[in-house]
């Protein structure tokens, strides 16, 4: 019995281990950069020599998070992080209030890998653009979640040559400077959703990037970010969030060249939906929608063209108890056998929304599949419509096509303005006046 026992607890101790190991950490808050023996830049990512790199930490922008306080180690690899060039002792890196209590000197902290860890410095990285990357971590096995990383690269392209016998001495060339430029990311929030970052609309700050060069790899955390960069060709692409209600209204992906001398901007424009005050048909079915229906409310909706399951009009006429009758029917009872008595459904749902000031007529909703019915005024290129035009688009629709039954070449189109007004009534496509939250994984 006691070794039954002995066995369950230990059983019981490897479950809560493997459930521990389930809860990953959150990301390491903050940031680190390499910068100059001044300690001033933030975007000094590019350098003459090895000994001239530092590395700083903390708010890398107004606002931003600082790092946890506490020791910190660090190491330096190749891009990839496959190789391991230099290595920090424990408690190398110190932070006070959430930022670095001094820059450090890489040479100064590190040992070289090729030496076994013992010898002060870094190793030369493999990477033919002469690109390392810096890890600043809590853990000193570097773990991601514990780990801040930048890149920088180092000027190779004249390495001190060979010594050769020589009656006469020569002069050691002086290495030509690196041919650089600039880069520089921003994101906005484009309220209006017209993809162009207009007056007023506002920065977003720590959306995630990354940055392609040189056939490598650079991991750039977050806007907004500049960093000197080797002359070339770059592809910068901006990151989805982990939340899903995101829109990318400009190109996620650019591709530029970097000439010496030169900043390229990069701006990326994105917008958020959810909620703009819709209720669903079933609410406008039972007691709490009913309580607010008015005899104006039936007159606007005979005036639209809802139709039955068989395609005939639909109207609410009569007395006023038998039209909330008939109206609870009505959207209790549409399906999609007839796309066009569905999309009345959502049309007439949707047009008591608006009539008891739930919803804003002019707010924009997220609309793109309307694409698939061709030409539909208000629709702009993002796919974006308001929702005075979309309840247009499905009242013209019904006109035109009343009986929308399998094989119908109009169902499709019926049922990407069914689906939009569905979408809006539950509160899940109205273009949000300001940012929501986001946040990005690994």
């Amino acid at each position: 019995m006691k070794a039954n026992k002995k066995c369950i607890w230990i059983a019981f101790i490897a479950v809560l281990a493997f459930c521990s190991n389930l809860r990953a950490d959150p990301p390491l808050p903050g940031a680190i950069f390499t910068t100059d023996s001044t300690c001033t830049e933030v975007n000094q990512n590019i350098f003459d020599n090895k000994e001239d790199v530092y590395v700083d930490g903390g708010p890398a922008h107004p606002g931003a998070a600082g790092l946890p306080d506490g020791s910190y180690c660090v190491q330096v690899t190749d891009p990839s992080g496959a190789t391991v060039l230099g290595k920090s002792d424990p408690g190398a890196v110190t932070v006070v209030d959430g930022e670095f209590v001094q820059c450090y000197q890489l040479t100064s902290i590190l040992k070289t890998g090729s030496s076994g860890f013992t010898v002060p410095g870094y190793d030369d990285t493999p990477n033919p653009g002469g690109e390392y990357k810096v890890w600043v971590s809590t853990d000193c096995d570097f773990i991601n979640n514990s780990t801040k990383t930048d890149n920088f690269q180092v000027n190779n392209t004249n390495p001190t040559p060979t010594p050769t016998p020589s009656a006469t001495p020569t002069a050691t060339p002086s290495p030509t400077p690196c041919p650089k430029g600039e880069v520089c990311v921003t994101t906005f929030y484009d309220a209006n959703v017209n993809g162009i970052q207009d007056n007023g609309e506002q920065e977003i700050t720590g959306w995630e990037f990354r940055v392609f060069g040189h056939n490598n790899l650079h991991l750039w955390k977050e806007t907004p970010r500049c960093a000197y960069v080797l002359a070339g060709d770059y592809a910068v692409i901006e990151r989805h969030p982990n939340e899903l209600n995101w829109i990318h209204n400009t190109a996620t992906e650019v591709e530029f060249d970097v000439d010496t001398g030169y900043t390229e901007n990069v701006t990326f424009g994105n917008v958020c939906v959810g909620a703009g005050g819709g209720f669903t048909l079933a609410y406008w079915s039972n007691r709490n929608g009913q309580q607010l229906e008015t005899r104006n409310d039936f007159a606007a909706l005979t005036a639209l063209n809802l139709v039955t399951g068989q395609g005939t009009a639909q109207d609410f006429t009569g007395t006023l108890t038998q039209s909330k009758t008939l109206l609870n029917q009505f959207l209790l009872g549409a399906n999609t056998t007839n796309m066009a008595n569905m999309l009345s459904a959502e049309l007439a749902t949707m047009k008591l929304n608006v009539l008891h000031g739930f919803v804003n007529g002019s707010a924009l909703v997220y609309a793109p599949g309307l694409s698939t019915c061709g030409t539909v005024t208000g629709l702009n290129s993002l796919g974006f419509i308001s929702i005075n035009d979309l309840m247009t688009a499905a009242n013209q629709s019904l006109l035109d096509h009343p009986l929308t039954q399998a094989g119908s070449p109009d169902r499709a189109c019926q049922e990407t303005l069914k689906n939009a007004l569905n979408d809006a009534n539950n509160n899940k496509s109205f273009v949000q006046s300001s940012p929501c939250p986001f946040s990005f994984g690994d």
